[in-house]
């Protein structure tokens, strides 16, 4: 019975990454994070109010990765939510609907209110979603690519309908913070190699956006883009 103890202690969770979705109402974030945290879809839910969360956990090189995923509402009258809703972010999802133009001129504001509230090194996707309106689109991949590259965010489309490239534009943000912070570690173990080891297994290492310090712009920047 100990030893049952003991394994179910080394699988703890080793961090918690939080990790907020951002873009202008009904592009999809809600259903985004359902289909990646519940494998589900709801083509009649209704706008979000206020914050909602999921969490989701990712094994990332043997260590047990829990991202807490934050959505919350687009509509101009819930901004007031968001300056808290950003706090200790380390990634984000910054979602337009690629049927929708308007959704797309947006996300420069967006960018700003998430650069204002937050760490300026989150880590972020940037999201063309509902790729299966492909009769209706209005916004091209190439023009998506090309703000994400100007941005020097990673770039994916997606489909929370079908499921394409859902859990891969997730995957994308927590690979990229669980590197970063394995970076820093190894950074910060080179500098104090005669002090006790500062993370040990089975405790869950809460990783904030002043945690992830500056050197996380580096890294963010090299093949930034990705695309789906």
């Amino acid at each position: 019975m100990a030893m049952t103890n003991l394994n179910e202690e080394e699988k703890a969770e080793d961090y918690l990454f939080k990790i907020v979705l951002v873009g202008d109402s009904a592009v999809g974030k809600s259903n985004l994070l359902a289909r990646f945290a519940r494998d589900e879809f709801y083509p009649n839910s209704k706008s979000t109010i206020g914050v909602e969360f999921q969490t989701q956990k990712m094994n990332i090189n043997g260590k047990e990765v829990k991202a807490q995923i934050w959505d919350t509402a687009g509509q101009e009258r819930f901004r007031a939510v968001t300056s808290a809703y950003y706090r200790g972010a380390v990634g984000a999802l910054l979602v337009y609907d690629i049927s929708r133009r308007q959704t797309f001129d947006s996300i420069g504001r967006w960018l700003n209110e998430l650069h204002t509230h937050s760490d300026m090194n989150v880590v972020t996707i940037l999201v063309g979603n509902k790729t299966d309106l492909k009769d209706s689109r209005e916004v091209s991949t190439a023009e998506g690519k090309a703000l994400a590259e100007a941005q020097c965010l990673f770039f994916m489309e997606t489909s929370a309908l079908d499921s394409s490239n859902v859990v891969a534009a997730f995957e994308t943000v927590v690979k990229e913070i669980y590197n970063i912070l394995s970076r820093k570690v190894m950074m910060s173990h080179e500098l104090k190699k005669q002090e006790p080891a500062s993370l040990e297994n089975g405790k869950t290492i809460v990783l904030t956006g002043i945690e992830i310090g500056t050197e996380a712009a580096a890294p963010a920047k090299k093949g930034c883009c990705s695309t789906g």
